[in-house]
């Protein structure tokens, strides 16, 4: 049931989220910033999170991969990799709870952006849409995303919407320089004409929505 344009070319991103022991998300979080970049050495991440608000003790990271066959070559290398397996895989295995992974592709209007610096916090909004793919909401979406990217207060990074996992979701990544002014522009954006009518109008394609606050890791690549 999910129909529409998509991007011209095989690449898509995995979507990893980890719940972590609500007693070891610290030491999860010093494994990763320590050895993570012996993961990163075999495929491209895009960032790596820790939820601060919306959910607890989760970890979200993202891998992008060209086409399938990349990913299984990359999954090879990485099961073979002693050093990976030994140093991360192995002691992180106890102090997680549960894994769950999606794949997504960028809706054909979007590229993946990067925020105009370091610091700040990531919104994660999560949209389980009505059947249908893009043809189908992807106009009514992207209006209201450009409702919001006008008003000027925060920085779109990507939306994904998902080929494996829960399908008929749409995740939007919006970067602010601080939980206090995303507030701020959020008041803002809730009187703002422009914005309540155009989520007015994508809203008829919504069958629920959440969110959270993401922080990124210190060894993550967007920060």
């Amino acid at each position: 049931l999910a129909t529409g344009p998509r991007q011209d070319n095989s690449i898509f991103y995995e979507i990893r989220t980890y719940d972590i022991k609500p007693s070891k998300m610290k030491e999860f979080v010093e494994m990763a910033n320590k050895y993570f970049y012996l993961r990163a050495a075999h495929s491209e991440m895009v960032g790596i999170w820790s939820a601060e608000l919306g959910a607890m003790n989760k970890v979200v990271h993202v891998w992008k991969y060209d086409n399938f066959a990349h990913r299984a070559a990359v999954r090879h290398a990485l099961a073979n990799d002693k050093d990976w397996q030994g140093k991360f895989i192995s002691p992180a295995l106890p102090l997680i709870e549960k894994q769950y992974n999606e794949v997504a592709y960028l809706v054909p209007w979007c590229q993946l952006g990067k925020p105009p610096k370091e610091g700040g916090v990531y919104e994660w909004v999560t949209f389980q849409m009505k059947p249908g793919g893009p043809a189908l909401w992807g106009e009514a979406f992207q209006a209201a995303i450009n409702a919001h990217i006008n008003t000027g207060y925060t920085k779109l990074i990507g939306v994904f919407h998902t080929e494996y996992g829960f399908l008929n979701t749409v995740h939007v990544i919006w970067w602010n320089e601080s939980p206090d002014h995303r507030a701020a522009g959020r008041h803002r954006a809730h009187e703002d004409a422009r914005v309540v009518a155009a989520v007015r109008d994508s809203v008829r394609f919504l069958e629920s929505q959440q969110n959270m606050l993401l922080i990124p890791l210190p060894c993550s690549s967007l920060k």
